[in-house]
């Protein structure tokens, strides 16, 4: 079985699993885990900040930052498409008490300033006001656009003016970073704050980071707890994620994989696919004449995994437990299954 469902589906590696066994831990709601010290060091080192956060979850990390940033009944500014407002179970309304505005990124995947400032509402009388303006790179549900530094500056430059704290859901940053050649830090010196996934390319089992000012971060340790995000030896689940921030480079090999396995389904007559920028690839099967519930089931016969992503389309992720060998045979099954259906 070829499994493309999504980057979490990795296995933890030999060394993961021999860090997790050896990791020096403690109670981390003491704040007493030498392992999760490290990894939260670590993290907002490499992003540029001055303190991270361990998380069980990018949806727990990002649903901290809305909390901490913004007040109950204030609008979060999200795109349409924004994994924090289709894919987070309405986590806003639930858990912060927040509205949502929507803008439309379109390809670009990040809203222009000009978007950012007719959107945002002032606070007065009769309205809440704008509390948080939220970014996505790589974003997920545009194909795995890696956005532009330029174009995360511009959007958070705009709120910034405007008063309103920006947050990025860099779920997948890492893979926008090697995909534009970017500095982590340089790409997010102008948000706020940041959620960054352990668990998806960097192949760790479990965990996420949000980061940014210490004075926010001693917040989110708060919010956290209410959220029961407290942990106690979590040392055992950090000390992989500190073995997975070292695959950061490797992340290329699931774009060339990408771009190979898309290539060769673009091949394919029926099946349009555009070129990938990171590691999700995003199949269109209504040439095809296939529903993306029949492509997937399709796929799934000859055992090849992916998952809906809409009504003709269908998303594979490579990630670091699929090989060249299993991209390229993976494009020879999916290839016949279609011709000879």
């Amino acid at each position: 079985m070829i499994d493309l469902r999504s980057d979490t589906v990795t296995l933890p590696s030999d060394e993961m699993r021999e860090a997790a066994r050896d990791a020096a831990v403690g109670d981390d709601v003491y704040g007493d885990d030498p392992t999760v010290n490290e990894l939260e060091a670590r993290a907002a080192e490499l992003v540029g900040k001055e303190a991270a956060l361990f998380v069980p979850s990018g949806t727990m990390g990002n649903q901290i930052a809305a909390r901490v940033h913004a007040d109950p009944g204030q609008e979060a500014l999200v795109d349409e498409k924004a994994h924090v407002y289709e894919w987070e179970v309405g986590g806003f309304a639930q858990l912060s008490g927040l509205q949502v505005r929507a803008y439309d990124a379109g390809e670009r995947a990040a809203p222009t300033p000009a978007q950012v400032r007719d959107h945002a509402r002032e606070e007065s009388l009769h309205v809440a006001g704008t509390g948080v303006l939220c970014l996505e790179n790589t974003h997920n549900a545009r194909g795995g656009v890696a956005v532009p530094k330029a174009d995360i500056d511009a959007a958070a430059d705009a709120a910034r003016d405007l008063g309103i704290p920006v947050h990025l859901d860099g779920a997948r940053l890492f893979n926008a970073c090697v995909a534009l050649d970017e500095d982590p830090t340089a790409m997010v010196e102008r948000v706020d704050t940041v959620m960054c996934c352990l668990s998806k390319g960097l192949g760790a089992p479990v965990g996420s980071m949000l980061a940014g000012p210490e004075a926010f971060i001693e917040e989110a340790v708060r919010v956290r707890k209410q959220f029961g995000g407290g942990m106690r030896q979590a040392g055992l689940i950090a000390a992989p994620g500190l073995v997975a921030l070292d695959n950061v480079d490797r992340l290329a090999d699931d774009h060339a994989n990408a771009t190979v396995l898309a290539e060769g389904l673009d091949a394919v007559s029926g099946l349009s696919v555009p070129t990938p920028d990171t590691n999700i690839v995003v199949v269109d099967s209504e040439g095809a004449g296939l529903t993306a519930e029949e492509f997937v089931e399709l796929c799934d016969d000859v055992g090849v995994l992916g998952g809906t992503f809409g009504q003709y389309h269908t998303r594979f992720t490579t990630n670091l437990n699929v090989s060249r060998a299993d991209v390229e045979r993976a494009v020879d099954l999916v290839a016949d299954a279609v011709e000879s259906r």
